[in-house]
C-alpha cells in the first residue's frame, strides 16, 4: 500500500545539536506503527515536524503527497504528551471547543465515548485525574477522522487500568483508511497492538521491522529486541 507519510533524508538540528539524522521512513495506511525509544532519541521532534509544529532543517517530509503545509496540517491529527487542554473547562466545553476547532471532529462519537471512558460530561479538565486526563485526550483524538494519527507518549503516567484502555482505543482507531503512530518507551504495553516497530537511537533509525516478523524470524519480541539496541 502506498505510503501517507513519507520522510526521506530528514535532519532537524537546534542550533548544534543534532535531533534527528537523516531519517528516511514511509509510514502506510492500515497499520500501527511504534515509534519507539528512550527519552532524547528523537520521537517527538519527528512527530512534531510530520504535524508541522517543527520545520525540518534538511530532507523533504510528504503527507499524502503534499509537502507540509496548513493543507497536510488537516490531515494531521496530533496528540502531544503534555496536558493542553483548559483547567477550567468541563468536559462538555472541550468536546464543543473540537467541534468548532475541527471539521472532522465528531461531537457524537466523542459524546458517546465519555461514558465508557467512566468520564463526566460535567466534570472539569482540573478535577479529572492523570488516567482520566489521558483517557479525554485520546478520546478527543480518534473522535476525528484523518488519514494519519499521531499519539505522542499516550501511555505516559497512566495507571494500568487507563493503560490498556487508551491502547485499546488507540487499536479501535486503526483502519484502512489511516495510519497509527504512537511513540512510546513502555514497549510491552504497547507490543500487542503494533504491525511495525521503528527504534530510534540518538536521532537516527536503528531498526524498522514488522512486528511479527521480529518475533517469527528473530524469535524475540518486540520489547526483548528493543533491550538488545538500547543496552548496546
Amino acid at each position: 500500500m502506498k505510503a501517507v507519510v513519507e520522510l526521506n533524508n530528514v535532519s532537524k538540528t537546534y542550533f548544534k545539536k543534532v535531533a534527528l539524522n537523516q531519517i528516511t521512513l514511509n509510514f502506510a495506511k492500515g497499520k500501527i506503527y511504534g515509534l519507539l525509544g528512550p527519552n532524547g532519541s528523537g520521537k517527538t521532534t519527528l512527530m512534531k515536524i510530520v504535524a508541522g509544529l517543527h520545520k525540518h532543517t534538511s530532507g523533504s517530509v510528504l503527507v499524502d503527497d503534499q509537502p507540509i503545509s496548513y493543507k497536510s496540517k488537516a490531515m494531521v491529527v496530533f496528540m502531544p504528551t503534555e496536558n493542553y487542554l483548559y483547567p477550567s473547562m468541563k468536559v462538555k466545553t472541550v468536546l464543543q471547543y473540537f467541534r468548532d476547532m475541527y471539521q472532522d471532529f465528531s461531537i457524537a462519537k466523542a459524546s458517546g465515548l465519555l461514558e465508557k471512558l467512566e468520564l463526566n460530561a460535567e466534570n472539569k479538565v482540573s478535577e479529572l485525574s492523570t488516567g482520566l486526563n489521558g483517557r479525554l485526550k485520546v478520546a478527543l483524538a480518534v473522535s476525528r477522522a484523518a488519514p494519519v494519527y499521531l499519539f505522542d507518549e499516550p501511555l505516559n503516567g497512566l495507571d494500568p487500568i487507563s493503560r490498556k484502555i487508551v491502547r485499546n482505543l488507540i487499536a479501535e482507531a486503526a483502519g484502512d483508511n489511516n495510519a497509527v503512530i504512537v511513540s512510546s518507551h513502555l514497549v510491552s504495553e504497547l507490543e500487542p497492538i503494533l504491525d511495525r516497530a521503528i527504534l530510534l537511537k540518538d536521532g537516527s533509525v536503528a531498526l524498522n521491522e514488522g512486528a511479527e516478523e521480529i518475533r517469527i524470524q528473530k524469535g524475540k519480541s518486540v520489547e526483548e529486541l528493543y533491550e538488545e539496541v538500547y543496552r548496546s
